[in-house]
């Protein structure tokens, strides 16, 4: 179902969990677009440090945001969320940082099952949505952090969700409920469904808030040195900017209904993404973490340490990520990585999650958006 189509008044979008890392960048392309009215949901309009941001993010839009409270696990409070709505882009999913310990897996997975339906059954009620795009992960895909293959992963796979730890195992489940809700629903009930998988997200933060999502936490910790050592595995790095392209297109483009996608660019090693920092801001007064851990020192704390447990079968080697499908039926054309990173810790900086040097030059002045 395409946005393009012309309507007496502009279609009604609804973003979930607009203050977050994805939904954010999300929120302002279709604010910059100037093609739909947006409603965002967050937790409470009363945590000015969520919500204040959002409503600056593109303060001349030409359909200014429209922010209301939805909670993923008060089903009632999705109703008014999606009332009216056209189109919805469900993001809205807990996300620990990296190495978090989960004492009970349900804190993860309820709320993104339960979450995931409340918001399906919305529309559902709402009678007026004509696509759900939902933001999963390839966690869905591979299971994460588990040892390789020799062929790419595709949109055809499928992690077993029984052998996964909890957050690997809240998006597999999530994003199967989803497509088991559409295809049970009678047909004058039914709407459309796109599923994005992202590979891990870098790029700018857009306000303070965001700044603490697991990946550009992790960033900001081998920026500032906060970690003193890397490890030698490689991520599958998609832009956060792409990415929200990405669900833009998977909502205009005819043939997105019923499909997923993985959306990721080039691979690259921890090292690698420490060495573009320090070529950039080095000059800066920043001292990136530079050291490489001996994978026979990784053997050692792994003995005492889960998350080191569950990336040991990674190290050096790469899980690999098919795009073609992103590629050619989104056109969507992954940035260069080195950008990435360079506008991400830009970004950090920027927003006060670093500090500035005294040498710090900020960034330059081509716009990267």
């Amino acid at each position: 179902m395409s946005l393009e189509e012309p309507t007496s008044s502009p279609p009604q979008v609804l973003v979930t969990g607009a203050s977050g890392y994805v939904a954010s960048h999300l929120v302002q392309h279709l604010l910059v677009g100037g093609k739909v009215k947006v409603r965002g949901t967050v937790r409470s309009l009363k945590n000015e440090s969520k919500s204040a941001p959002l409503m600056k993010l593109v303060p001349d839009a030409k359909y200014p945001l429209e922010l209301v409270e939805a909670d993923l696990l008060n089903e009632e409070s999705w109703i008014e969320a999606v009332k009216g709505c056209d189109y919805v882009y469900h993001v809205a999913s807990p996300l620990p940082n990296l190495g978090t310990q989960i004492s009970d897996e349900n804190i993860l997975i309820k709320p993104a099952v339960d979450g995931t339906l409340n918001v399906l059954k919305a529309c559902v009620a709402a009678g007026t949505v004509k696509r759900v795009v939902v933001t999963s992960s390839v966690a869905a895909v591979s299971g994460g952090f588990i040892a390789p293959r020799d062929t790419p992963y595709t949109e055809e796979d499928w992690v077993d969700e029984s052998t996964v730890p909890a957050y690997e195992k809240s998006k597999a489940l999530a994003e199967k409920a989803a497509w088991d809700f559409v295809e049970k629903l009678d047909e004058d009930k039914k709407f459309e469904l796109a599923v994005i998988n992202p590979t891990a997200i870098l790029g700018p933060p857009l306000t303070r808030a965001t700044a603490d999502a697991a990946s550009v936490d992790a960033m900001k910790k081998v920026l500032t040195k906060e970690v003193p050592v890397l490890i030698h595995i490689s991520l599958a790095i998609i832009d956060v900017r792409d990415l929200a392209a990405i669900h833009i297109a998977a909502m205009e483009t005819p043939e997105a209904a019923g499909q997923r996608y993985i959306a990721t660019g080039e691979n690259l090693w921890w090292k690698e993404l420490a060495d573009i920092m320090a070529e950039e801001f080095g000059p800066q007064g920043y001292k990136p973490t530079s050291y490489v851990m001996p994978k026979f020192g990784v053997a050692i704390m792994k003995v005492f340490n889960s998350f080191l447990r569950r990336i040991y079968p990674m190290i050096g080697t790469e899980i690999k990520f098919s795009n073609t499908k992103m590629i050619s039926q989104l056109g969507i054309q992954p940035r260069d990585p080195k950008t990435t990173v360079i506008d991400m810790c830009y970004g950090l900086i920027e927003i006060g999650a670093v500090e500035k040097k005294a040498r710090y030059r900020g960034p330059p002045k081509a716009e990267n958006t």
